[in-house]
Order: structure tokens, then C-alpha cells, then sequence
């Protein structure tokens, strides 16, 4: 009597972890997949030409131009011309930050690849470190967002940020939401690893 209920107990069990596994392999599919979006999105915004349209002004991280109305826009990779104190300082910040964001979120994304393709002892602290790869991603991203903001506040309109600064900012959330979950990931095989030894 004892030994039928052990072994029903234990094909339940069996049962859950089977189910549990599946669920694991769905999430850490879905993180890798907005990972990778977040990647394009976040390369779509630094190769972008413009950040900002305002007041016949384009701002972009790697130029300047300004626009006439009846001619084609003006565009110069001097930064003075803007009249903007401290504009090429903060746009050379910028594109700093944001680039070595993107460098940062594909070595991430090729850790979580990696860690769900080749399952060895190692693939579980791969895991860990690209998450903790697009976290630095997500810190790095909103800083080069928030300083162009800082910087540029008073030309600043809804309708003026172009599709490319709303793409880094996106970016950030997306950075932020998988590396959180990634991490958290982490913890739960973790305990799981832990609970089972």
C-alpha cells in the first residue's frame, strides 16, 4: 500500500518537473526573442540620422542640419553650429554610451543563445552573465537616452523626437524587463538545482 502511494507520488512529481522544464524553456525563449528585437531597435537608433526635429533643426547623433523651406537641409558634422553649449560633448557622450550598449547586448544575447544551445555545467552561469550583460546594456542605454534629453530639454516637443529616440528608448525598458527576467531565470533553476540535491 505504502510503495503504490510512493510511486504515485513520485510520477507526479516527475509530471511537474516535466511541465516546469517546459514552461523554463518557453521564458528563456521569450527573453531571447525580445532580446533580439531589442538589439535591432537599439541599432536601428544608432545608425540613425535623427533624434530630434525643432524649430527647422535636426539633431542627430552624428550630425546637425538645418532645414529652409523650399530647399534641401543643411547638414554639418560641427556641432557649434547649433549653438547649443556643451551639444558636441553630450552627442560624443552619447553616442558613446548607446554604441558600447549595443556591443554589450550582443555579447549578452550570444551568452543566452549559447547557455540554451550547448547544455554543459557552464550553461547556467551563461546564462547569468549575458543577463547581467543586457542589465549593463539597460544602465548604459538610459543614461545615453536621459543625457541627449538633459541636453536638449528646451527644443523638446512630443511631436519633434523622432522614431529613432523613441526606438532607444523602447530599447532600455526591453533591456531592462530581460535582463530582470533572465536573472530571475537564473534564481529559480538555481533553487530548483539546490531544492533537488
Amino acid at each position: 500500500m505504502k510503495l503504490n502511494v510512493l510511486l504515485k507520488v513520485q510520477e507526479g512529481l516527475q509530471g511537474w518537473k516535466v511541465g516546469t522544464s517546459a514552461l523554463n524553456t518557453v521564458l528563456k525563449i521569450l527573453i531571447i526573442l525580445c532580446t533580439t528585437i531589442a538589439v535591432v531597435l537599439s541599432s536601428i537608433s544608432v545608425c540613425s540620422s535623427f533624434w530630434l526635429f525643432a524649430d527647422r533643426k535636426l539633431f542627430g547623433l552624428w550630425h546637425f542640419c538645418t532645414v529652409e523651406y523650399d530647399s534641401e537641409p543643411q547638414c554639418t558634422t560641427d556641432l557649434s553650429v547649433a549653438e547649443v553649449n556643451g551639444l558636441y560633448t553630450a552627442l560624443v557622450f552619447t553616442r558613446i554610451v548607446i554604441t558600447c550598449a549595443v556591443v554589450l547586448a550582443i555579447f549578452g544575447l550570444d551568452m543566452l543563445i549559447t547557455s540554451q544551445i550547448c547544455q554543459d555545467t557552464y550553461s547556467r552561469r551563461k546564462w547569468a552573465y549575458g543577463s547581467g550583460l543586457i542589465l549593463l546594456a539597460f544602465f548604459m542605454t538610459s543614461v545615453g537616452v536621459l543625457v541627449f534629453a538633459i541636453q536638449l530639454w528646451t527644443f523638446i516637443t512630443f511631436t519633434g523626437i523622432s522614431l529613432a529616440y523613441w526606438c532607444a528608448f523602447i530599447t532600455s525598458f526591453l533591456f531592462f524587463i530581460n535582463g530582470i527576467s533572465g536573472l530571475h531565470m537564473y534564481s529559480i533553476t538555481n533553487s530548483e538545482i539546490s531544492a533537488d540535491i
